[in-house]
């Protein structure tokens, strides 16, 4: 992530992980800079002949495997960035409940520390959406809920385009950097259903 954003932060640990991704997200004039940036990080992050072989080997011949052993990895990779998680069954493009498709993170610490939709949309659901399917040959869809801070990955569900996609629809945070950065008066989430404006950034 240094090496996309092209300088580093004066801080360690998590902490330094979100301070980069709100600088990522804020060097960017569009959402969609932002999200192409994140696919080429998480591409970076696995050896170049792994995607390939994935999405032409496991996810082609044998997608519910892909999706099982991806949602397995998810859990097993990412409860330090997202914070405790548990595999479960999840509504699939066939229609029907696919037990350990998906992955329900309790309270996702990456979006809880970040504190801003945007973030969450350009820098983690988005990118993380486009980089199974275009890279990994693998669909998944991840649902936030800006309420509880819960998220729930699921493996083989093509995701909504983004006007059908309440993720999109939401508000700022009442505490959202960006919005306060971008001399915005914040104003409180009361569902991502309700009546507020939608984030600025999204």
């Amino acid at each position: 992530m240094v090496a996309a954003i092209g300088e580093d932060v004066n801080a360690e640990g998590y902490e330094a992980i979100i301070r980069l991704t709100r600088k990522l997200n804020a060097m960017y004039s569009t959402p969609r800079e932002v999200q192409v940036a994140t696919v080429a990080i998480l591409s970076s992050l696995l050896p170049s002949w792994l995607p390939a072989l994935h999405k032409i080997l496991i996810a082609g011949l044998v997608p519910s495997l892909a999706c099982k052993l991806n949602a397995l990895a998810t859990w097993y990779t990412c409860q330090w960035l997202m914070g405790p998680s548990k595999i479960n069954g999840v509504e699939t493009d066939k229609g029907e409940v696919e037990e350990g498709h998906g992955v329900y993170v309790e309270r996702c610490r990456y979006l809880e520390e970040a504190g801003c939709v945007s973030v969450c949309v350009n820098s983690c659901k988005v990118p993380t959406q486009e980089f199974f399917a275009t890279k990994m040959g693998l669909t998944v869809t991840l649902t936030p809920n800006y309420e509880n801070y819960s998220c729930q990955f699921s493996f083989g569900k093509t995701p909504s385009p983004p006007d059908a996609d309440l993720a999109f629809q939401s508000p700022c945070f009442s505490h959202c950097p960006s919005r306060l950065r971008a001399g915005i008066i914040p104003k409180e989430v009361e569902s991502v259903t309700g009546g507020a404006e939608r984030c600025h950034r999204v």
